[in-house]
């Protein structure tokens, strides 16, 4: 009897401490994996879906009224609010560890089947970069004269791309999660350099079972490049090099689309919130167990 209330409760915490289940409970009960209900998202005159909410009968209606096929476009202009998540990191082409890599990865082993329990993302820290760039609910970019500034749903945050002409520094002032992040044109695609990542973030979570996390050190550093193939089109590579982790460069490529009707909504990870639905789940596993 003792076994099974352990493992109730375990089964429960698993479910608790799941991402998509804290962030319904954290946005009140919405839906916000990428999958979403085939249903009208009306909130009000004039306000538009958010980029997850977007179903695919909005975004068809959305196309062809922006006739986002055969729009122009200036291929150096990225602006607008783009896909309805992020592009997930290559697991198939992971590069080898190096010894300490192997270690700092075997130590984001989770304590809880299933469930990645060491993961910050669980306890409110933010997410860094660049996991911002594998999971963040849609991105806008917005081109200023001096900078890119690219927002993200997830924190309702955002990052200064510099394009005013400096450089990285070489011994960044501090690490942040964000980093330092600066951008240049090579004719038509768009290429971030980033450097000085705070390493207590982790890469990306392990989505291969979901019990571990890609850690990173102060050395990482990566390298973007965005190219507009058409109005509705961005196609998005990150290199990410860490050489006291990986024994070679991370590699992943993909494709976003634009989200014409759209507009980004507050995501805020709410400690208070996520602590009191833990809990009650926990509650109710020791209630229906006595």
């Amino acid at each position: 009897m003792r076994n099974r209330i352990v493992v109730s409760i375990l089964a429960l915490i698993s479910l608790a401490l799941s991402p998509a289940t804290v962030a319904q409970d954290r946005t009140f009960g919405r839906p916000t994996t990428a999958t979403q209900p085939d249903k009208d998202v009306t909130p009000g005159p004039g306000w538009k879906t958010c980029p997850r909410c977007t179903n695919n009968k909005q975004l068809a209606a959305a196309n062809k009224t922006y006739n986002v096929e055969g729009h122009p476009f200036d291929p150096h202009d990225l602006s607008g609010v783009w896909g309805n998540n992020g592009i997930e990191l290559d697991v198939k082409n992971v590069p080898p560890f190096t010894p300490l890599g192997e270690q700092m990865f075997e130590a984001t082993r989770s304590e809880i089947p299933t469930t990645n329990s060491k993961d910050g993302m669980l306890i409110c820290d933010p997410l860094g970069y660049p996991r911002l760039f594998a999971y963040n609910y849609g991105f806008q970019f917005v081109m200023l004269p001096d900078r890119v500034l690219q927002f993200f749903e997830w924190g309702h945050t955002w990052r200064d791309i510099w394009t005013d002409g400096r450089k990285l520094p070489d011994d960044p002032p501090q690490q942040r999660w964000l980093g330092y992040a600066v951008g240049r044109w090579e004719g038509d695609t768009f290429v971030v350099e980033g450097y000085g990542y705070d390493d207590r973030s982790w890469i990306s979570e392990d989505r291969r079972n979901r019990i571990r996390g890609f850690p990173h050190t102060d050395q990482m550093r990566t390298v973007e490049r965005y190219r507009r193939t058409s109005y509705g089109t961005l196609e998005a590579e990150i290199t990410i090099t860490d050489p006291k982790i990986f024994t070679r460069p991370w590699i992943t490529k993909g494709k976003v689309e634009l989200r014409p009707n759209a507009e980004l909504w507050e995501y805020f990870c709410v400690p208070s919130e996520s602590d009191d639905y833990n809990k009650r789940l926990i509650d109710a596993a020791r209630q229906s167990n006595k």
